[in-house]
């Protein structure tokens, strides 16, 4: 796929901008305040031809900058990304996600995007799940279930591509048909981690790879930190699966709470470590989910409602109150006179003996000459019960 087409103002800018992502660090917030009062064309013509210092920085950064603009090149960068089927998406452009500018001076210059559908559509209607890269059996089940689960719903699962929960989500939602989007931490044309490549590929092919660095870049330690805030200000909410106290995953959920955005994480054993950073979030603003109908109604519109969590029916639920009440009375073992009945179940002789031919009709109860008792099965269920509280 080759960059769209567009007009020589809107041309001139956007040639900045692909200039600058090999110039300025994501998440530059100084860049960000040059880009809003002076432009792309006038920050990048200073940074390539030498012009006055623009303020916020010391003479060694400018300095440093200046050399990386003159290392930039531009067309070459233009021409590796037609080569992969890249473009270069920016504010101001239809496909630009505008959710993204609630990141104020720390949005993006641009984006480098691989994949055919429209990353602004997409984005409208997406969740982001993360985690533990290192996660449990339970947490990469959780999170390709979650995967599976919201594309069949209809939404986009964004991650980032890594090992751990992320892959698991992004497989998960691939399994389903669904729609998915992996944000890296590199140039697009490069996936990373190696061992994921055949997934990038994958995701490449049925969605969207997308990155602030341009092509052939590599990543690092900081920018992986920085990407988390792309994920989180795409989507409409965060959900968290398995994450220890110092992780990534809970740089992307903060700042999702900073951006006004739902919080959301998936609970796990209490003696794990990778699940203590996801319960000190559900100890604040973040909200339990358990299963992707959890989190549709927590982000998606009126009307798309979790189903009630409730145990099986068993027969007994069915009966009415006093039939329960007398059914209750009964002794877990032996037998029992109607009037004894009667008076565990607050009610009158005659109409517990009323309810008790009841209850022996549905097999609950049977009679052994003036006494009743349960018959097996209610005894087991009864003594389950009580076992229970």
């Amino acid at each position: 796929m080759s960059v769209r087409a567009v007009p020589d103002g809107e041309d001139g800018d956007r040639r900045a901008r692909m200039f600058l992502t090999r110039v300025v660090e994501p998440g530059d917030e100084v860049a960000g305040r040059w880009l809003r009062e002076h432009g792309a064309e006038d920050v990048a013509r200073r940074l390539r031809d030498g012009g006055r210092r623009l303020p916020g920085v010391t003479d060694k950064r400018w300095a440093g900058l200046r050399a990386r603009a003159g290392q930039a090149e531009p067309e070459r960068d233009r021409a590796v990304a037609e080569e992969a089927g890249v473009r270069f998406v920016c504010p101001g452009m239809p496909e630009w996600p505008t959710q993204l500018d609630a990141l104020g001076d720390g949005r993006p210059v641009g984006l480098w995007v691989r994949g055919r559908p429209s990353l602004r559509m997409w984005a409208l209607r997406s969740v982001a799940v993360v985690g533990a890269r290192a996660c449990s059996q339970y947490g990469a089940h959780v999170a390709a279930d979650l995967g599976a689960g919201l594309a069949e719903r209809g939404w986009v699962v964004i991650s980032g591509g890594a090992y751990g929960v992320d892959g698991a989500a992004h497989r998960g939602t691939l399994a389903a048909g669904g729609a998915t989007v992996a944000v890296l931490a590199c140039g697009v044309d490069r996936p990373y981690p190696r061992g994921h490549t055949q997934l990038i590929g994958r995701i490449a092919h049925q969605g969207l790879v997308v990155g602030e660095l341009p092509p052939g870049d590599h990543p690092t330690p900081s920018r992986f930190i920085l990407r988390n805030r792309v994920i989180a200000a795409l989507t409409r909410g965060t959900v968290v699966v398995e994450a220890a106290y110092r992780s990534g995953a809970l740089v992307t959920a903060r700042a999702a709470q900073r951006l006004g955005r739902h919080t959301m994480g998936v609970p796990g054993p209490v003696t794990s470590a990778l699940s203590a950073g996801v319960h000190e979030l559900l100890r604040g603003d973040a909200v339990l989910v358990s299963d992707a109908a959890d989190v549709v109604e927590l982000v998606g519109e009126i009307g798309e409602l979790a189903p009630d969590r409730r145990g099986p029916v068993l027969p007994r639920d069915l009966l009415d109150p006093v039939a329960a009440q007398v059914l209750a009375a009964l002794p877990a073992g032996g037998t029992a006179a109607a009037d004894a009945i009667a008076r565990g179940a607050g009610t009158t002789a005659d109409d517990a003996v009323g309810r008790l031919y009841e209850l022996r009709s549905l097999g609950f109860v049977e009679r052994h000459g003036d006494g009743w008792k349960l018959t097996r099965q209610a005894m087991i269920s009864v003594r389950r019960d009580r076992g229970s509280c």
